[in-house]
């Protein structure tokens, strides 16, 4: 089997786009490491799409398989499913909030967002356990107030708030 190609009782992941998986696809490559995209199958004539336009495509983000599909505008993406990254830096985090707001994306709170395609992700501080789950409960509670005054999150700001 092809590498980033999902095979017989493994679990892939579909997302649904309106003319756009292709486009999708070389944006989330182009934000992962060891990321590609695998196989891209085109519309022939006849098909709602132009001919040439891609019908699927199938692409591995760090590991990870996806295919989009370009199916209409029957269904849009909405907050019940998010993709969740998890970072060490507020530098890393950062530079990941920033692309995946840009061109179209939307800011929300709590670390989430939704990118140009309406796809939505947290970005979330590997720290965030610990001052939301942490021995002292006073501090927990105000971490807890501080992120959800948030919308990126704030690895410093979420830190103080649990210290006082």
């Amino acid at each position: 089997m092809a590498r980033g190609v999902v095979g017989v009782g493994q679990i892939g992941t579909c997302l649904w786009f309106d003319g756009r998986a292709e486009e999708a696809a070389e944006f989330y490559v182009g934000l992962f490491e060891n990321s590609s995209i695998k196989d891209v199958a085109r519309w022939g004539d006849g098909g709602p799409y132009r001919a040439g336009t891609a019908l699927t495509v199938q692409f591995e983000l760090e590991g990870r398989s996806f295919r989009g599909l370009n199916g209409g505008p029957e269904f849009t993406f909405n907050e019940a499913i998010s993709f969740e990254l998890y970072f060490d830096t507020q530098e890393e985090l950062d530079a990941k909030w920033a692309a995946l707001t840009a061109d179209g994306g939307q800011e929300s709170q709590c670390g989430w967002l939704k990118d140009k395609f309406g796809v939505s992700w947290q970005l979330i501080p590997t720290m965030l356990p610990t001052v939301l789950n942490g021995p002292d409960p006073a501090g927990a509670g105000r971490a807890m107030q501080a992120m959800l005054g948030m919308g990126k999150l704030d690895i410093a700001a979420l830190q103080a708030a649990y210290d006082g």
